[in-house]
C-alpha cells in the first residue's frame, strides 16, 4: 500500500510539473496575432463567461422592463376606466337633471294654465300591491292638504288625497278599484262615471246606450263629484261595447302614465270654487 501511494504521488507530481511546463511555454509562445497563447485562451474563456452573463442580465432587464411597462399600462388602464366611469355617472346625472327640469317646466306650465291654487308635490313611495293603487307624496297638512283634494299631472288626473299627515300624504290613484270620478265626453257631452279597476284601464259607466260615444273620444272630469275640478283630462275611449239595453260598456285608456309619475300638483282650491272660476270647457 505504501508503494502504491508513493507511485500515485509521483504521478500527480509529474502531471503538475508537466502542466507547469505547458503554462510556462504558453506564456512564451505567441499566437499569430502576437498575443501569448495563455492570454488568448484566458481571454476566450472569460469572454464566453462575460457573454453569458451579459445575455442573462439583458434578459432580466428586458423582463423587468416589460413587467414595469405592463404595470404602467395596467395603472393607466385603471385610471382610464375610472375616468370613463366618472364621465358616465356625470352624464347620467346631467340627463336626470334635464329630465327633472323638463318635468318641472311642465308642472309650472300646468299651474299657470289652471286658474286654481295648487302646490307641487314629489312622490316618495308607492303602494306595495296592485290591488290598492296608491302612492305617497312629500306634502301634508302643514302645506294645506286635506282629504279628497284632487291630484293632477301635466298629462291629466292622477287621483285624490286619501290620508294626509303633517308632512306627507297618501294619494289614491284614479285606477284604484275603489276610485271613481264624474266624467264627460268632450265631443258629445255624454256624461258618466269613471271607475278604476286596479289595472291600467278605467271603465266609463252609466253612459246611456243612446249616447254618441266612439273610440278615440276624449274623456274629461265633469266636476259633479265635488273632488275633481271640471275640465281636466282623464283619458280617451278605447273600446265601446253594448251592455244590455240600457248602458254601454266603455273602456278608457288614461292619459297619465301611472308607472312613471314623479311630480304632480295638489289642487288646494275646492272643486266647486274651481268650477265657478273655470266655467264650462
Amino acid at each position: 500500500m505504501a508503494l502504491l501511494d508513493i507511485r500515485q504521488r509521483a504521478g500527480y507530481l509529474f502531471l503538475a510539473v508537466m502542466l507547469g511546463h505547458l503554462l510556462l511555454i504558453s506564456t512564451q509562445v505567441n499566437s499569430r496575432s502576437g498575443v501569448p497563447v495563455i492570454e488568448a485562451m484566458t481571454f476566450g474563456v472569460l469572454a464566453e463567461v462575460q457573454r453569458g452573463v451579459s445575455a442573462g442580465v439583458s434578459g432580466i432587464q428586458r423582463v423587468w422592463a416589460g413587467y414595469v411597462g405592463l404595470r404602467g399600462v395596467k395603472a393607466e388602464n385603471e385610471d382610464l376606466k375610472r375616468q370613463l366611469a366618472a364621465s358616465q355617472v356625470e352624464a347620467q346625472q346631467q340627463r336626470a337633471l334635464a329630465d327633472r327640469t323638463q318635468s318641472l317646466e311642465r308642472l309650472l306650465d300646468l299651474r299657470d294654465r289652471a286658474s286654481l291654487k295648487t302646490t307641487a308635490a314629489e312622490i316618495i313611495a308607492a303602494g306595495a300591491t296592485p290591488d290598492f293603487r296608491t302612492l305617497t307624496i312629500d306634502k301634508g297638512t302643514r302645506d294645506g292638504l286635506r282629504p279628497d283634494m284632487a291630484v293632477i299631472a301635466p298629462a291629466g288626473v292622477v287621483g285624490r288625497v286619501l290620508l294626509p299627515t303633517q308632512r306627507a300624504a297618501k294619494v289614491q290613484l284614479l285606477i284604484d278599484r275603489n276610485a271613481a270620478a264624474g266624467a264627460i265626453v268632450e265631443r258629445s257631452r255624454a256624461q258618466g262615471v269613471v271607475i278604476g279597476g286596479g289595472g291600467d284601464r278605467l271603465r266609463l259607466e252609466y253612459v246611456s246606450d243612446l249616447a254618441d260615444v266612439v273610440a278615440g273620444d276624449l274623456v274629461m272630469t265633469s266636476g259633479i263629484d265635488g273632488i275633481y275640478p271640471k275640465g281636466f283630462v282623464i283619458g280617451r275611449i278605447e273600446v265601446v261595447e253594448k251592455s244590455g239595453t240600457t248602458y254601454k260598456r266603455i273602456t278608457v285608456r288614461p292619459d297619465v302614465d301611472f308607472t312613471s309619475l314623479e311630480e304632480e300638483l295638489v289642487v288646494l282650491t275646492p272643486a266647486a270654487a274651481g268650477d265657478r272660476s273655470q266655467g264650462s270647457p
